[in-house]
């Protein structure tokens, strides 16, 4: 089966088409908070074989879908409902979503969601300690995010270290232009530092990452601030924007190599929240076997490894120096003598969509082929 699979994100609107797990064509068309080039994904589609099937990486599925669903009017209503819930990453979603359906009318499509690999994480960690109104009426809880990129980590590290993902204790570490980190014990999420939106955890790109609720209300009586400004601000201004300037951490580490102090700080809270993190995740495993690094900064940026592992020593990770400045793609990191092993994986959201969707389908239809609409 040939699937098309479609991830929009902050990064941008990337596309691949799969046969199996073989990539036959891919491409990434500039996107942000406003859209794409619905002209330029049709011109790029046009020039490719025809999919069986498309797969859609769909950022929220609220308290509606917690496995890969068939995408029709019913479901499409109910993803956009939920857009509040993943600015702006639903809405691209569900842009892509329709033009992809526009430009490849008899062609069936699945929504593969990143909130589903969290969704059976024990109820002591997707719990808040609000009123049940709260809870039951609003289905307020932990979500989750970048759920694809963490299940596919997670996978793929127990691959490279030749171990059964069962009986495994992982961290991974989505760190990007968004960023989340997941306990993974057996090959399941038992934990995750994004919450009920992408708005809790890490310091981001633009995010804020966790602040006290009550600065927030603070802001809104007494700083004069509108509830969209205060939105506005913790996610799109905020993060390293707000501390440097800039989100681009290749820029935050330059200016602090040249000892600019607040890129310094950036890094420091950065790497204060992300150590933090990532020992708590290390807590809700029971321990740690290895450490996963994914996505644009987790793969790239030695930099940002090496400072986290300095701090995560009492763990039993650390990192090779020369390893850890050299690897590109794949490849383990740690030294010989560490407890932990600490492993670069390129992300794959596009090979987990395609497996997922294909699992849906065939499990459906009981044969391979064309996905109907």
């Amino acid at each position: 089966m040939r699937v098309l699979a479609v991830n929009a994100g902050s990064a941008g609107l990337k596309l691949s088409l799969l046969n199996a797990d073989v990539v036959e064509e891919s491409a990434e068309l500039p996107a942000d908070q406003h859209g794409f080039d619905v002209h330029e994904l049709g011109a790029l589609l046009n020039t490719w074989p025809t999919p069986d099937a498309i797969g859609h990486r769909i950022a929220h599925g609220g308290a509606y879908y917690s496995t890969p669903v068939r995408v029709d009017a019913a479901v499409r209503d109910v993803l956009y409902e939920l857009s509040d819930l993943a600015p702006p990453h639903q809405a691209l979603a569900l842009a892509a979503l329709d033009a992809v359906a526009a430009l490849l009318p008899e062609v069936g499509a699945v929504a593969c969601f990143d909130t589903a690999f969290h969704a059976g994480i024990p109820a002591a960690a997707a719990t808040y300690a609000v009123p049940s109104d709260w809870r039951e009426r609003y289905a307020v809880r932990r979500y989750g995010c970048h759920g694809l990129s963490h299940a596919y980590a997670a996978a793929h590290a127990a691959h490279l270290l030749d171990r059964p993902l069962h009986g495994m204790r992982i961290v991974t570490c989505h760190l990007g232009a968004d960023a989340s980190l997941a306990a993974v014990l057996d090959g399941r999420s038992v934990d995750t530092t994004t919450g009920f939106t992408p708005q809790e955890g890490l310091v981001t790109a633009t995010r804020s990452g966790t602040v006290d609720p009550g600065l927030v209300l603070w802001m809104h009586e007494h700083g004069g601030l509108s509830v969209r400004e205060i939105t506005a601000t913790l996610r799109e201004r905020s993060g390293l924007t707000a501390l440097t300037g800039t989100g681009d951490m290749r820029a935050v580490e330059a200016a602090a190599a040249r000892d600019d102090r607040a890129a310094r700080l950036a890094l420091d809270v950065y790497t204060h929240r992300l150590v933090g993190g990532i020992a708590a995740m290390a807590a809700a495993t029971g321990g740690i076997d290895a450490l996963v690094f994914t996505g644009g900064v987790g793969e790239k940026s030695p930099t940002v490894r090496q400072r986290a592992a300095e701090r995560l020593g009492f763990l039993g990770v650390f990192v090779e120096r020369r390893r850890n400045a050299t690897t590109r793609g794949d490849g383990d990191i740690s030294t010989a003598e560490a407890a932990v092993r600490t492993l670069v994986v390129t992300a794959r959201e596009d090979l987990r969509i395609s497996q997922e969707t294909r699992k849906l389908l065939e499990r459906r239809s009981g044969r391979n082929g064309r996905a109907p609409v």
